[in-house]
């Protein structure tokens, strides 16, 4: 084997066991850091120099986007006047492996005197940042995998990890879903992901129906001849209500069981009653994951009185590469 190889492999299994090691710290102070978050009337501001502060801003953009105001702030611009964003009520959330980082250390008395909280991520909190932290997220020690263990690696993966853990579980605590995603990030992948249904359904001529007392065949050539063959069809009352739903996996099974005459069994006796169905408003994301949770390739969707309005069929899913 290329050694190349092997020594790659090394280095990110030593990275996934400092991840793992700081896992197995995660306790009591992880969750009063989240109490705090979730209580905070200001902002959570981020901190940190150099590989520790390119962690540092992303956690801050990862806490924006799923619902905890937050911020950026560079330690060394910090001294020269930006000082001045960090306001009671804020938290600080400081990054620093040693927790000898002098620009950060410098900012201590100042942030202390705005009577703001700080937090840090660090290796130890016997550390000067430690030991002048409200609260210490602590790493332990952590021996960095590249050459003459010099650059940061382990401990800024490490960093990111814990970071993004205290970001996600904050956002659960905030209640945080797919409705307000969609107002954050309204462009891109996750922009897509989050369409509503309606926006994407099949209705008019391409959402196949037909009534309830139809015959087999009649619902199959609804079916075979509806723009897109969607290969389903819902069935409906005569006030437009959904109440069955017929697939091409029902036909197959009728056939595998010595279907004799379409033309003679009426729909209501083959089709799916009272068939799993969403509404117009329901994110693509969470129609998807129905999708798969019921392995199913269609649903019919429908309004708040239950009359069908569209079909979702999981192609339209995945020509918009959701999922």
């Amino acid at each position: 084997m290329d050694p190349r190889i092997e020594r790659a492999r090394n280095i990110v299994e030593r990275e996934a066991d400092a991840v793992r090691q700081v896992a197995g710290r995660i306790g009591a102070d992880f969750a009063h850091v989240v109490d705090l978050a979730l209580q905070l009337k200001g902002r959570i501001v981020t901190a940190g120099m150099g590989k520790a502060g390119i962690i540092a801003s992303k956690i801050s953009a990862t806490l924006a986007s799923t619902g905890t105001p937050s911020i950026f702030l560079h330690p060394a611009e910090a001294i020269h006047g930006d000082l001045g964003r960090v306001e009671k009520g804020d938290l600080v959330l400081a990054f620093s492996k040693s927790g000898e980082t002098a620009e950060l250390l410098v900012l201590l008395p100042h942030v202390k005197a705005a009577a703001v909280p700080i937090v840090s991520v660090t290796q130890s909190r016997n550390s000067t940042l430690g030991r002048h932290s409200d609260v210490v997220l602590e790493l332990g020690p952590i021996d960095e995998v590249g050459p003459y263990g010099l650059a940061p690696s382990a401990s800024t993966t490490a960093m990111l990890a814990l970071g993004d853990a205290f970001a996600l579980v904050v956002q659960e605590g905030r209640n945080f879903g797919p409705q307000d995603f969609a107002r954050f990030h309204p462009g891109g992948d996750l922009g897509r992901r989050l369409m509503r249904v309606g926006e994407l359904m099949r209705r008019g001529e391409h959402n196949p129906k037909v009534q309830s007392g139809c015959t087999l065949l009649h619902a199959i050539e609804v079916m075979t001849r509806t723009p897109g063959r969607p290969g389903a069809t819902s069935v409906i009352d005569a006030h437009d209500k959904l109440i069955g739903f017929f697939t091409d996996g029902d036909l197959r099974r009728l056939i595998e069981h010595g279907l004799q005459s379409p033309r003679e069994i009426r729909i209501d006796t083959v089709m799916t009653v009272g068939p799993r169905s969403i509404s117009d408003e329901t994110f693509a994301l969470e129609a998807l994951a129905l999708m798969r949770q019921f392995a199913v390739d269609q649903l019919p969707i429908i309004d708040g009185n239950g009359h069908l309005i569209g079909l979702l069929d999981v192609q339209d899913l995945l020509n918009l590469k959701i999922g």
